[in-house]
């Protein structure tokens, strides 16, 4: 009971850390400059710097890093690849005739481009009802249960950034299929991904004490 207790508590104050957020963007008086949260990072090659950047995504990803076990530069480094942190991240539309913009290849949407079938899946199982593909909170937590159930069902570790993108990407049967076997462009992005994830975690050794010193100035 103790670590659901903690647990919520993580994700309340980063909700009302955010609605702060919100409301200094929505004032707009200048007074204060923030970064607005649907607008991506400037910086997404340092970890260190989006985190600076965007407040109460340093509190989000460390939830559910502690709620599920995937270290935050694994979840990080899947969310830049799958949205190059954009919340409204869509795939491109098909064309019709060559020219006339058409249907989209699949649901994927948001930071984590989670299809409607798996966010369904995952707010089954999770019970959060109101998740939204669109915040960065419930994306986040998304990966992190994702890839935990990737280690429960396939064994991968969550440490493993490379083979966790590739379950990811094609999905817990396919990459049991081996259905990534044939596709050398794939394997080259989970590559990618992984030195991502290596980069992610060398930067965040250098300020996470910064950031934690940080979030525990908040009075909330």
């Amino acid at each position: 009971m103790r670590r659901r207790s903690k647990r919520a508590n993580y994700r309340t104050r980063g909700r009302l850390h955010r609605l702060l957020v919100v409301l200094l963007c929505a004032i707009g008086s200048g007074l204060i400059i923030v970064s607005c949260a649907t607008t991506p990072p400037n910086r997404i090659d340092n970890l260190c710097e989006i985190f600076r950047e965007k407040d109460g995504w340093y509190q989000d990803a460390r939830a559910s890093e502690k709620r599920w076990g995937t270290p935050i530069q694994v979840q990080m480094a899947i969310i830049r690849q799958e949205s190059s942190f954009r919340d409204d991240a869509q795939p491109p539309r098909r064309t019709l005739l060559g020219f006339i913009p058409w249907t989209r290849p699949s649901s994927a949407y948001g930071y984590a481009q989670a299809k409607d079938g798996t966010w369904d899946w995952y707010m089954e199982k999770t019970g959060n009802s109101g998740a939204d593909r669109d915040d960065f909170d419930d994306a986040v937590d998304f990966v992190g249960w994702y890839t935990n159930m990737t280690q429960r069902m396939l064994g991968v570790s969550k440490w493993d950034s490379y083979n966790q993108y590739l379950a990811y990407h094609e999905g817990h049967g396919g990459f049991k299929r081996k259905s990534y076997a044939s596709k050398g462009w794939l394997k080259s992005v989970a590559r990618k991904v992984e030195r991502n994830s290596d980069r992610y975690a060398g930067q965040l050794k250098g300020c996470r004490a910064e950031l934690e010193a940080e979030w525990s100035l908040w009075p909330f």
